[in-house]
């Protein structure tokens, strides 16, 4: 799935629910809306009676029985009701068969994978992939400040301490592409801090993974060559990782920035600003608080044009 195959709204809506926990919330809200519009609409019919009749108005019957027994009654049903109706929210369990770390920063997500075959991390960024039909655990933290994640289509809202893993369950029943986005402040990009999860066909998804755990291929012409030496003569790679690139003794400590191994192949950049392609790419390395003011990527204005486009095409080939 590409960034063209992206809808130009992407879906983030608790009224179009792409999972059973989503659908859950929705029949809970929906349900609280309607009860709520029916109590006002009652009330405001009792205050036009009373206001017609101008007769001495019963304090004692009203109090009791409007202030009382009514609420009580109607809140205690629909507190009963609810109680009820979120037990179909799926239970969160870190013993499912798929798990996914998801660490929020100022202002992006760090998203890490297992890789199947060798058991080693794989770090991506602001995107994260779900197999249509399996239940996914996602283990939710932030390095510094509180966040709060939430895909409105998928599942409900769960904040992220710091020093504190909170579990989520993502269960998407259809394939698509569904927005989602910080719901805590946390700061001057906090707006513009948003994530996207693409729910793929099982065996679609197993396919990308196996190719996101590897190394970033090497460049297959001049000009991907000399992006990539643009990129490691400005010591881009102190905070980005690109495996099979950046140097090892690196790849432990260069998380100041997103893992870029695969950065051509996420559909967005700069966590939902901007659709991923070249043009995009060079105007983000060359003054990225333009875009995001307050960012924490420091500008390539004085990089060379040539070397500029080698660079942003390079990192476009990363897929």
């Amino acid at each position: 799935m590409t960034a063209a195959a992206v809808s130009p709204l992407p879906m983030q809506s608790v009224l179009h629910p792409a999972g059973p926990d989503a659908h859950a919330i929705g029949v809970l809200g929906w349900t609280m809306t309607a009860a709520a519009a029916v109590i006002f609409v009652g009330v405001m019919w009792l205050v036009l009676r009373t206001w017609q009749r101008r007769g001495t108005v019963r304090t004692r019957t009203w109090i009791i029985g409007g202030g009382l027994l009514f609420p009580g009654a109607v809140l205690s049903a629909l507190l009963l009701w609810s109680l009820v109706s979120t037990k179909d929210l799926t239970h969160t369990s870190s013993q499912a068969g798929m798990r996914v770390a998801v660490t929020a920063k100022m202002w992006w997500w760090e998203v890490r994978y297992t890789d199947p075959a060798t058991g080693r991390d794989v770090v991506l960024a602001n995107e994260i992939r779900v197999p249509v039909g399996r239940p996914v655990y996602l283990g939710l933290t932030t390095s510094d400040v509180i966040h709060s994640f939430w895909v409105p289509a998928l599942a409900g809202k769960v904040d992220m301490v710091p020093g504190r893993v909170h579990g989520l369950m993502l269960h998407a029943d259809r394939a698509g592409v569904f927005r989602g986005q910080c719901a805590e402040f946390c700061g001057a990009q906090h707006a513009k801090m948003a994530m996207h999860v693409v729910a793929m066909p099982p065996a679609e998804f197993d396919a990308w993974l196996a190719v996101q755990a590897r190394d970033a291929a090497p460049p297959a012409n001049a000009q991907l060559l000399r992006g990539r030496e643009a990129f490691l003569e400005r010591r881009c790679d102190a905070c980005h990782v690109v495996r099979g690139v950046s140097d090892r003794a690196l790849l432990e400590k260069a998380t100041l920035g997103p893992d870029l191994t695969h950065v051509g192949s996420r559909l967005y950049i700069a966590a939902g600003t901007l659709p991923t392609h070249a043009g995009t790419l060079a105007g983000w390395v060359a003054d990225p608080q333009s875009i995001k003011p307050g960012a924490r990527m420091p500008a390539a204005s004085d990089l060379a044009g040539e070397d500029l486009r080698a660079m942003a095409a390079w990192l476009e080939s990363l897929k």
